[in-house]
């Protein structure tokens, strides 16, 4: 079992390293078969043990000590439960279908193997991350996943638009792992270890509910979880990630890393239901989120960007099921989530890579008959984000909305809110696939997908529609999901609100029965869809309260005496690199000089030391 376990992380990480050592000498082929054949390999692993793993419970792997210093002696050891088996799934099923389609859609690319050795190391970093059986373990994975996000951002580097979105998220995301690492110190100063399954047990011993101890560890640790999980304010780096290769928005930006936060909550629950303050704050941030990105998603006119905020709002409903105690919901509509925002992601970078790279939807049109393939996928994925009826999306999200209004006091207003959030989710996806797919074609495409790129498609198409009936095997690992007795109404609205919102896009961008210009026309529409396309302006409001007044700081602090002080560090070492160099004169009388020289002194230093 050790073996296998290993082998699920080592695998790409082994893959990684290859390809960072020995890639310029690899053809495109060899890199590409060693990339995606790693990944596959990982989830064979995963499909072959997970039945073996799950039948005695919970156990730890232990590989190696990592380090000892005084008390603290943090294990390479892998925690294997339920919920990291499903992680480890996820993670490796898709990613695989994400590589697959990688050799087509990068088939070209001149850093190949620079892509997939990171695309691998993220890989192994985010299984790390999952399967870690203590905090600084998952921190260690935590921050590569970090690491591996700005290099696959910013992989088209010779753009500076493209490094200016690599550095926005690592920098953003930056500031929720310092409170993360600042929670990992009070949590170890307070109960003395970081170990995850002892750690809960002495809080739950130790800590009295609702004190202060657990709620400000749980706020710290929300920190870290909001900044990874692009969650209100810190999420601003979600949407200009788009600049990286659309695999690697469907990897890491809509099925694995942004999911780290939700996971992070749901392993940690036990020490959560400590702070039921901080689990409020969670179900009212998640819903915030939620109605803000759904907003921005509707005034979008770039096809990425309306997935990616449509990424914000779904991570948004996984923080509000997490809020009102529905953990195992949000790891089920995770799982859901990773399927069809996966599958939308891959057919959109098929759109744009069938048609000269636009990313524009009112540049596209009539592309159903022209893209059979996308346009399919585009349907079942855009039905399972909407959560219509007989998709995967449906039954995780339902499930998420029923929790919430049966969950208390604040139930029924965050009920409302979130049934605000799934109508203008099915407003957004019909007016995406309406205005790409229906319609006076604008652009011609130049080429069709091939089955590198057409069987992930079918495959996550097929999972987006039958995900809804996986029975995950979390009993034990987290709390039964509640079954509330939620009046017949109730049921029937949540079921017919998505349904409302494809009939009104309908009837605004394709049917004509309303104007899309009587609103959006005017002034003041104009105004409005300008202020949802920017964000409502979080970034120019980060851009004047935080990037200019560090930049005017560093130009005011550029000529400090600590300048100088480095500039003479760096002036004494070119004068004694420069002297040295002197004594490389190439003439051996010189040399045998020196030679003679140096014995002398050491036959010197030698009698004198002698009685």
């Amino acid at each position: 079992m050790t073996a296998l376990v290993a082998l699920v992380p080592g695998l790409p990480l082994a893959s990684a390293a290859l390809l960072m050592l020995f890639g310029g000498r690899l053809s495109r082929r060899a890199a590409g078969r060693l990339g995606v054949g790693s990944v596959g390999l990982a989830a064979l692993c995963v499909g072959l043990g997970a039945k073996g793993w799950l039948a005695g419970g919970a156990r730890e792997v232990v590989l190696w000590t990592w380090f000892a210093v005084g008390d603290l002696a943090p294990r390479v050891a892998f925690h294997i439960d339920g919920l990291s088996v499903v992680m480890m799934g996820v993670i490796t099923g898709v990613g695989f279908l994400i590589h697959l389609y990688s050799l087509e859609f990068m088939g070209e690319d001149e850093g190949l193997a620079r892509y997939f050795a990171a695309m691998n190391l993220f890989v192994a970093a985010m299984l790390v991350l999952v399967m870690a059986d203590n905090l600084l373990l998952l921190y260690l994975g935590w921050e590569g996943v970090g690491m591996c996000s700005y290099l696959l951002i910013g992989h088209w580097y010779r753009d500076p638009a493209n490094g200016a979105a690599a550095r926005k998220a690592f920098l953003v995301t930056r500031v929720g792992d310092v409170l993360l690492a600042l929670g990992l110190f009070l949590l170890y100063t307070q109960l003395g270890t970081l170990e995850i399954q002892p750690l809960q047990a002495l809080a739950r011993s130790e800590w009295a509910e609702g004190s202060m101890l657990p709620v400000l560890a749980t706020a710290l640790l929300l920190g870290g979880a909001v900044g990874k999980s692009a969650q209100l304010p810190l999420h601003s780096w979600l949407p200009d990630a788009m600049a990286g290769p659309t695999p690697v928005s469907a990897l890491i930006h809509a099925a694995t890393m942004v999911t780290a936060g939700v996971y992070l909550i749901a392993r940690l629950y036990g020490l959560f239901e400590l702070a039921p303050a901080t689990l409020a704050v969670v179900a009212w941030l998640g819903l915030a989120t939620a109605l803000f990105a759904a907003l921005c998603a509707l005034a979008q006119r770039d096809i990425k960007r309306i997935l990616a905020y449509s990424t914000l709002s779904q991570i948004g409903y996984m923080f509000l099921a997490l809020g009102v105690g529905a953990y195992a919901g949000a790891v089920f509509h995770l799982v859901t989530h990773a399927f069809f925002k996966a599958l939308l992601f891959l057919a959109a970078g098929a759109v744009t890579h069938c048609l000269h790279h636009e990313h524009d939807i009112f540049r596209m049109g009539g592309l159903a008959r022209r893209l059979p393939v996308p346009f399919a996928a585009f349907l079942v994925g855009g039905a399972a984000l909407a959560a219509l009826p007989l998709t995967a999306g449906y039954a995780s999200k339902d499930a998420i909305l029923l929790a919430t209004w049966a969950s208390g006091s604040s139930g029924a207003l965050l009920w409302l809110g979130a049934l605000a959030g799934a109508a203008l989710t099915s407003v957004y996806t019909s007016r995406l696939i309406f205005v790409a797919f229906f319609g006076d074609a604008r652009t011609t495409p130049d080429r069709r997908p091939g089955w590198r790129m057409a069987l992930p498609l079918v495959v996550l198409g097929v999972a987006s529609l039958l995900g809804g009936a996986l029975v995950l095997p979390l009993d034990g690992v987290l709390p039964a999901m509640a079954h509330p007795d939620v009046p017949g109404a109730i049921i029937f609205i949540t079921v017919a609100v998505p349904l409302l919102g494809v009939a009104l896009a309908y009837a605004l961008f394709l049917g004509g029965q309303l104007s899309v210009e009587r609103y959006t026309g005017s002034r003041r529409g104009l105004a409005l869809a300008g202020f949802l396309q920017r964000g409502w302006g979080f970034d120019a409001l980060q851009d004047r309260l935080l990037v200019q007044p560090y930049h005017r700081l560093a130009a005011a602090l550029r000529g400090e005496p600590v300048d100088r002080a480095v500039a003479a560090v760096v002036a004494v070492n070119g004068l004694a690199h420069r002297a040295l160099t002197r004594l490389q004169s190439g003439e051996l009388r010189w040399y045998a000089r020196l030679s003679a020289i140096g014995l002398l002194l050491l036959l010197a230093l030698g009698l004198r030391g002698s009685p």
